[in-house]
């Protein structure tokens, strides 16, 4: 999603509201508990929820900011963590560049600050681990994916799972100290030595179809408008059904 710019500074910690038992659906206050730096202009921001009714992997919290002034931003976030009892979620967010919430949970968030969140919402991306799934990112789009990947390995999942994700460079691939070998990291800038450079392609995403699992992959796809197109078009080229890919677009 494309951010309006406003000086982070302009928004003060909202005060508490009510929280209801209909959590997903109404806009409650949550607590800053952590941040954790994953790459030069990626963190994560920890948050617990008052009665969280919990999440797939793959759905989105909404998130509020409200300045003295009244003036209020929102926006969707992935969310980064797997499901669990705990009450608390992780977001993953890139600093944009003027970006009025990402700035302000980048330059001015600390732990014990209050925002405003609703959700989880949207099921169509979301994954419940009873299928196989064949995810493919880029850059933050690898959010939601990871999402997926800890809970498969949290709950011990049996069900096929592998990842292709792209990053302009080693430094900049989000979560790289948590990939496995379920993942082929692709890296169009630069890389190890002895690893190519270069576009995605279909040699990456060609012999994961080959594989086939029993009733076949559940694509997931997430990245900007013109990753989501390349990728989608590499899976179809390489036999992956159309009705089973789907798509988170942001930008």
């Amino acid at each position: 999603m494309t951010e309006t710019f406003v000086p982070p500074t302009r928004f003060a910690v909202p005060g508490r509201i009510a929280v209801n038992e209909q959590a997903a659906s109404e806009w409650q206050t949550a607590t800053l508990t952590g941040i954790r730096r994953e790459t030069p202009r990626v963190a994560t921001f920890r948050l617990a929820v008052p009665g969280w009714p919990g999440h797939l992997p793959g759905q989105h919290l909404m998130v509020r900011l409200t300045a003295e002034d009244g003036y209020t931003a929102q926006r969707h976030y992935s969310i980064a963590s797997a499901p669990d009892d705990s009450g608390e979620v992780e977001l993953t967010l890139d600093h944009v560049e003027g970006g009025e919430v990402s700035g302000w949970f980048h330059t001015v968030a600390r732990p014990g600050d209050r925002v405003e969140v609703r959700g989880p919402v949207s099921g169509f991306f979301a994954w419940p681990g009873d299928r196989p799934a064949l995810l493919i990112g880029a850059g933050s789009g690898v959010v939601p994916l990871m999402s997926m990947i800890r809970h498969h390995r949290a709950r011990n999942l049996t069900v096929p799972l592998r990842m292709v994700v792209s990053a302009r460079s080693p430094g900049e691939l989000v979560y790289a100290r948590e990939l496995g070998a379920e993942t082929t990291p692709v890296f169009t800038r630069s890389a190890p030595e002895g690893v190519a450079v270069g576009r995605m392609a279909a040699a990456h995403v060609a012999p994961l179809l080959a594989e086939q699992p029993s009733g076949g992959w559940e694509a997931y796809v997430c990245g900007s408008n013109s990753f989501a197109e390349h990728a989608s078009r590499l899976l179809v080229t390489a036999g992956q059904p159309v009705d089973r890919i789907r798509i988170e677009r942001f930008g």
